[in-house]
Order: C-alpha cells, then sequence, then structure tokens
C-alpha cells in the first residue's frame, strides 16, 4: 500500500474518499506517504466474527482479498461499523480508539511507522473525532490526522 498508493481525499461529510486527479486531468494522483493508507485501513470495513454482530446484524462485511493474504490473519480495515448502532458513551469511544488503533498494527508490524497514538471522542451528536498521531521511523517526524465518523451517515434507510 506504500510508495506509490492511489491518492485519496477522505470526506467526514460523505463518509466516502474518492480518488484525486492531478491538476483537474485524467491522471490518478498518487501519494508517496501514507495518508491513504491510513484512510484505507480506517475506513474500509473489518470481517467481524459472529460474536460480535450487534443484534438483528447478520453481514460480518470485510474485503474479500482478506482470504488470500501473504500472512496468515492480516486483514484490512477496522471494525468501526460494529458501532453504528451504539449509543454514545465513553465505553463506545473506547472501543472506536481500539478498532482503529487494531486497523493501524500493520504499519507498525511492518516497521512504516515506530509508533501509532490514536485518540477518539465525541465532538458532535452523530460524530466521533479520530485523532491519529503518527511517528516516523527513521525521521523520527510526526504526523497528525484528523478524522470524523458520522454516525448518521451509517443508518440504515428502510422503504415504507
Amino acid at each position: 500500500m506504500l510508495g506509490g498508493d492511489i491518492k485519496v481525499k477522505w470526506s467526514a461529510a460523505e463518509q466516502a474518499a474518492d480518488f484525486i486527479l492531478d491538476d483537474g486531468d485524467i491522471d490518478l494522483s498518487s501519494d508517496a506517504g501514507i495518508e491513504t493508507a491510513i484512510v484505507i485501513s480506517i475506513f474500509t470495513d473489518r470481517r467481524a466474527e459472529e460474536e460480535e454482530l450487534p443484534s438483528g446484524e447478520t453481514k460480518l462485511k470485510g474485503w474479500w482479498g482478506d482470504s488470500f493474504a501473504e500472512i496468515a490473519g492480516d486483514k484490512i480495515g477496522s471494525k468501526l461499523w460494529l458501532l453504528h448502532r451504539e449509543k454514545q458513551l465513553s465505553e463506545v469511544a473506547r472501543r472506536g480508539k481500539q478498532y482503529v488503533e487494531d486497523a493501524l498494527k500493520w504499519m507498525i508490524d511492518t516497521k512504516i511507522v515506530k509508533k501509532v497514538e490514536v485518540e477518539t471522542a465525541f465532538i458532535d451528536v452523530g460524530l466521533l473525532g479520530i485523532g491519529v498521531r503518527i511517528y516516523r521511523p527513521v525521521s523520527n517526524e510526526v504526523v497528525d490526522y484528523r478524522f470524523n465518523y458520522n454516525w448518521r451517515a451509517q443508518e440504515v434507510m428502510i422503504d415504507v
């Protein structure tokens, strides 16, 4: 995922990422940094275990490519999606923090980063703020990223 990823931009309002084009051209921009890897890691739905599913939920989700991982048990994404029916309690924000840490652990394991620090807090009704601080290994550079996870964007629409 690193060293030449297609650059994406995360939109908290739309709860989606989109590809970035070079100067409005038809060529995709590339991301030599790690922002794209972080966005994909946090906002892709990781497969859940059946016992983790909220009441009434039946889909385990996840990325099909995890079935062919080069490293056994390697999984893409986070389990933030499991929180969409939860109340906004401090315990739920802590679980969200753990999900983000789990999603980014691969970056430490592969030595792309030296350390990752995550903070989560409810910053508004239906909005979980996520702060990610990355420590680069050789340069000791510290990079901060801020994201919002919108509960409302996760609500299931029912036709009547």
